[in-house]
C-alpha cells in the first residue's frame, strides 16, 4: 500500500479534529469497495490486530454507491467471503449531520458461492431510524482510485478501509 497507515494516536487525534469541525466528507468521497484494513477498540491507542486480521482473512468489506440523484439513498453492501462463499447483507444509506454520519440499514442477505445466489432473504424489520447502524465519518485520505477512510461505529470500534481500486472505472459487482 503506497498510502501511510495511521497510528493509533494519530487516529484519536483525527477523530477529536473531525469532531470539532466535522470530516466534510461527502457522498463522492465514499463511493468505492473498502476494505478493512484495521481495528482499534474504544479510546484506545493500540489496534486490535487478532480481530482485524480475522476480518482480513474473511476479506470483510464495505461497498457504497451514490444513488441516481442527489436525492437518492446510498447502496450499501457490507460482505464477508470464506473462498468462492460469500454473506452478504446490502440495503441502502445516508449522510446525516455535519460531522457526518453514515446511517445505514440493510433490507437483503444473500448467501453467494462466486456469481451464483444460493440464498436469499429480505430482511423486512428494520429498526427505527434512530437506532439504525452508522459510522461517524472522520477522514479519508488519497484519491478517487486509492486512499483509506476512518470511521466509528455505533458499537464504539473504530476502523481504517483501504480503497480497492475500481476496475474498469466501475465498482466490481458482489
Amino acid at each position: 500500500m503506497d498510502i501511510p497507515i495511521p497510528t493509533g494516536t494519530e487516529v484519536l487525534e483525527r477523530e477529536r479534529l473531525s469532531r470539532r469541525q466535522g470530516s466534510q466528507l461527502t457522498t463522492t468521497n465514499l463511493v468505492g469497495r473498502w476494505r478493512l484494513h484495521q481495528l482499534w477498540s474504544k479510546a484506545q491507542t493500540q489496534p486490535n490486530p487478532t480481530t482485524a486480521a480475522l476480518l482480513r482473512s474473511l476479506k470483510a468489506s464495505l461497498s457504497i454507491d451514490a444513488g441516481a440523484t442527489a436525492d437518492d439513498a446510498l447502496t450499501v453492501r457490507n460482505s464477508v467471503q470464506l473462498g468462492a462463499l460469500q454473506l452478504c447483507f446490502s440495503g441502502h444509506g445516508r449522510l446525516r449531520g455535519a460531522r457526518p454520519l453514515l446511517e445505514f440499514w440493510f433490507t437483503e442477505l444473500a448467501l453467494k458461492l462466486g456469481r451464483q445466489t444460493l440464498w436469499r432473504q429480505a430482511i423486512t424489520h428494520q429498526p427505527e431510524p434512530r437506532r439504525r447502524p452508522f459510522f461517524a465519518l472522520i477522514a479519508r485520505t488519497g484519491n478517487a482510485d486509492s486512499g483509506w477512510l476512518l470511521a466509528r461505529g455505533r458499537g464504539g470500534g473504530l476502523a481504517l478501509w483501504v480503497l480497492d481500486p475500481p476496475v474498469s472505472g466501475k465498482m466490481s459487482p458482489l
